[in-house]
């Protein structure tokens, strides 16, 4: 049994033996006390500010084949695209207009993309906007790569680690994919100097209570600046396509956990969450989250990006996107904010 008193144990030492995390996981009789502590934490730390981030999809081609992505390269029912540099740069050019100074570069493990590509992609950015964060998400590269991109100016990378225990990533991934490797890439990012992100889906197929309790841990040896978790979403074209989404309830659940335990971490609101739940991206705010990621990408690609089904704002302009999310933010007493938006464990 838990009581009250663990929460407050957590949000005073940021931890919690295992058999208590796991008897937080298993009930929901205290999601508003934990979703109260969370947001005093966040507020401790962040105040209102709620740091929008701008993300444009570069590319749907990917050379892995994970079991519940539909951009997987056994997917043949996918509309492949790839965006240049020029595309990339008017998606800034519009974003900064509306308020954005940093973009996500989100993408599948494309080969297209060498270093000699994307780094010049990253140092024009860098280039034409030099007081923005250029945030890069495209997967496992070699540590030479990660290197070059950061010295043409990427400030973060985002490689969520999925699940930290190696049968259940064997269960989701092809057998090419190693959980280590993708541990081994995340520790070379924060020796290289980024800022670094990593997390995990919730309610994955095969995924147990322990398994998350294994996620908790790895995130605390890591100490990542960012924690993206959202609900698993099935997509029709995969294996694990007839396995049930993930729950909205146990990720808000899992972001106040990880508020308590990262006080000072950037932790996202994630478009999973509003797809699932029209106000999911809200509810994860008001649960301690403090990141909003709208997208830039060209409205004509977006439906293609399709990691998941049924993706909010797929017809959007973004900068109909941006003002709808404000009132949105600014109704559950939050303020976006035009700010590069560092996390606190930089200070």
């Amino acid at each position: 049994m838990i009581c009250e008193n663990d929460v407050k144990i957590l949000r005073e030492k940021q931890d919690l033996p295992d058999d208590k995390l796991k008897s937080l996981l298993s009930t929901d009789e205290f999601d508003l006390v934990l979703a109260k502590n969370a947001d005093e934490v966040r507020r401790e730390n962040y105040g209102s500010d709620v740091y929008i981030r701008g993300l444009i999809e570069f590319t749907n081609h990917c050379k892995n084949n994970c079991l519940y992505c539909g951009v997987r390269r056994g997917n043949s029912d996918a509309q492949r695209y790839r965006l240049g540099k020029s595309d990339i740069l008017a998606c800034c050019d519009e974003g900064y207009a509306l308020g954005f100074r940093t973009f996500v570069l989100q993408g599948g493990e494309d080969p297209h993309y060498t270093d000699e590509v994307l780094c010049e992609i990253v140092s024009s950015i860098k280039k034409k906007y030099p007081d923005c964060a250029v945030t890069l998400s495209a997967g496992e590269r070699s540590k030479e790569s990660y290197k070059k991109l950061f010295e043409a100016g990427a400030d973060r990378y985002l490689l969520r680690h999925e699940t930290a225990n190696v049968e259940h990533y064997g269960k989701l991934h092809p057998a090419e994919m190693s959980l280590e490797n993708r541990k081994k890439c995340l520790f070379e990012l924060k020796k290289i100097g980024y800022q670094v992100g990593s997390g995990f889906m919730v309610g994955s197929p095969y995924q147990t209570n322990d398994n998350i309790v294994e996620d908790l841990r790895f995130l605390q040896k890591l100490q990542p600046d960012m924690i993206g978790i959202g609900p698993f979403i099935r997509h029709s074209k995969t294996p694990l396509g007839e396995f049930e989404n993930g729950s909205v309830e146990m990720t808000l659940r899992l972001i106040s956990i990880l508020r308590l335990m990262f006080p000072k971490a950037l932790i996202p609101a994630t478009t999973a969450l509003g797809t699932l739940k029209n106000d999911g991206r809200e509810l994860g705010l008001k649960s301690g989250a403090n990141v909003v990621m709208p997208n830039l990408s060209p409205v004509e690609n977006r439906r293609k990006y399709e990691i998941y089904e049924n993706k909010i704002c797929l017809g959007d302009e973004a900068a109909q996107c941006i003002e709808c999310l404000k009132s949105r933010v600014k109704s559950v007493g939050y303020n976006i904010v035009v700010d590069v938006g560092n996390a606190k464990t930089k200070e």
